[in-house]
Order: C-alpha cells, then sequence, then structure tokens
C-alpha cells in the first residue's frame, strides 16, 4: 500500500480502557482537577493525538500551534473533554490492533515520551514538544497494522514491532516506516512543524539535510525503550547504541542510560502510567 493511501485509510486508533474509564470518572465532577486530567491523558498516545488535533484546530485561531497537553487543556472546555473521551475507541490487547500487544504499546510510547523529555532537558531543547513527540512517535505502527494487516504482518514474521531494526525492515519493504506515517498523521492533525519533523525524520535523524535535535531525541528515547522491551544486557546495549545520533545531541550512553525513568512501567494498569 502506498502513504498516501495509507494516511487515507479510516481507522480508529485505540485507547487505554481504563485511563478512558478514570478519565470519565474525572470529568463527571463538578470541577474535575485538569492536573489529573493531564496525567491521564499524557498516558495515551491516541487520546493525547486527539487532544491536541482539537487544539490545533482553526477553529480556535490561535496564533501559534499547541505543542503540548497542558495548553490543549486549557483551550477546551469540560463538555469537550467529556466528549473527546466518551467517543475514544477502546483497545484491547488481543483484538484491537492484529499484531500487536497493546498493553507493550502503551507502555513502551510512555517509556519513550518520559526518556524524549529527559534528553531534550539535557541539551536545552523544548521538553513538552519532546513529551509530545515521543508519546506519540509509534502511532504509525498503529495505523500500518490495521489498514494493511497481511503486508504488515509478513513484517512481524521477520521483525517484532519493536525491533530496533524494524524502520530500516519497513522502509526496504515499503519504502517507507511507521516513522513517516506517525509523521503523516501529525501534518494532518495540523500539529507543530518541529513535532512533525522530529516524527518524520526520527528513524534516522542524521540523513535530513537539515537536522532537527527533536529527531534525535526521538531516536535515542525509542532505542532505549526497545532496548528495555527487549530486556538487553549491557554489552548489547553498547553494541547497538545510536553514537552518532548521541554524539550530535552531546550524549554519549552513559549519559542516557542515566535518564532512566524511575519507575519502568511494567504494567498495564494506569497508576504506572501516571506521568
Amino acid at each position: 500500500m502506498e502513504l498516501n493511501a495509507l494516511l487515507a485509510h479510516p481507522v480508529a486508533l485505540p485507547s487505554l480502557p481504563r485511563a478512558v474509564a478514570l478519565l470519565m470518572t474525572e470529568l463527571a465532577h463538578d470541577e474535575p482537577s485538569l492536573r489529573r486530567v493531564n496525567q491521564l491523558i499524557g498516558t495515551d498516545p491516541a487520546l493525547a493525538a486527539r487532544l491536541l488535533e482539537m487544539a490545533n484546530a482553526p477553529a480556535f485561531q490561535m496564533q501559534r500551534q499547541i505543542l503540548g497537553i497542558p495548553e490543549a487543556l486549557g483551550l477546551l472546555g469540560v463538555a469537550q473533554l467529556r466528549s473527546l473521551v466518551s467517543s475514544a475507541p477502546l483497545g484491547t490487547t488481543s483484538r484491537s490492533v492484529p499484531g500487536i500487544n497493546m498493553q507493550q504499546f502503551w507502555r513502551y510510547s510512555l517509556n519513550t515520551a518520559k526518556l524524549a523529555r529527559s534528553l531534550a532537558g539535557i541539551g536545552h531543547h523544548n521538553q513538552i514538544a519532546a513529551y509530545t513527540a515521543g508519546l506519540v512517535h509509534a502511532l504509525g505502527e498503529l495505523l500500518m497494522h490495521l489498514a494493511a494487516p497481511d503486508i504488515i504482518l509478513s513484517i512481524n514474521a521477520l521483525v517484532s514491532p519493536l525491533d530496533l531494526r524494524r524502520a530500516k525492515i519497513e522502509q526496504r519493504i515499503l519504502g517507507y516506516c511507521y516513522g513517516n506515517v506517525s509523521a503523516g498523521l501529525a501534518q494532518r492533525w495540523q500539529f507543530p512543524e518541529a513535532v512533525v519533523d522530529a516524527l518524520q525524520h526520527q528513524s534516522a535523524p542524521l540523513d535530513n539535510n537539515a537536522y532537527e535535535p527533536l529527531a534525535g531525541v526521538i531516536h535515542l528515547a525509542s532505542w532505549r525503550a526497545r532496548a528495555r522491551e527487549a530486556d538487553m544486557g549491557e554489552k548489547e546495549m553498547a553494541v547497538s547504541f545510536p553514537g552518532e545520533v548521541g554524539l550530535m545531541l552531546g550524549l554519549d550512553i552513559d549519559m542516557v542510560l542515566q535518564q532512566d525513568p524511575i519507575d519502568w512501567t511494567a504494567r498495564p494498569e494506569v497508576s504506572d502510567y501516571v506521568v
């Protein structure tokens, strides 16, 4: 399937069921806690994407695009948030996206977002943009599995969805990878250009003519989160560490590993996902 055809495919990206349930409970209060709403939406890539899509819609006529969840929440009313959450399609671990373990996907996405925020802070880059990009960076993989399951499941037989080689294999077979799809979605949702560029070049940030540091941040964060999912040891990480990208950001492997989340998300309960 060509990239444009894939991006035009109408699919509903699933949300974390318990996050939706807790959000509905919080939003039912007369005065919901926006801090709690921010925490919960910040655990769910699909919900965060839909929120930012609404906040960046022309209806708000903002002079600048919205980068992060807290600012987006400041624009939307409680009624709009309730509608957003109540209409979210729910995901399950086995049926919602063929070939994807959704519990693992949500865990991995949140860990990538946390790491991206930390790495961006070291280099004095925008941490809000880094968290956003890290959280949604792999949504393209979900769309690919939903829109072209036969093709993508054949790729799964070669490498798992979170394998470090995944982007290269997809690029070789399809001519594009999940990062290009994520960028296409972000562009359609009118995300800020910096986030779109980071998603577009995340798998090979040094191949871009104009180097985007945020793409490098996402590259390193996703490398670490994927290494965690693969349960890599020190030697395996040392061999696979993207040193050239780290060099461009002034980060070596030790500096990256020091930014690990204090508590790696290990279970699908929302209490583990709160940021």
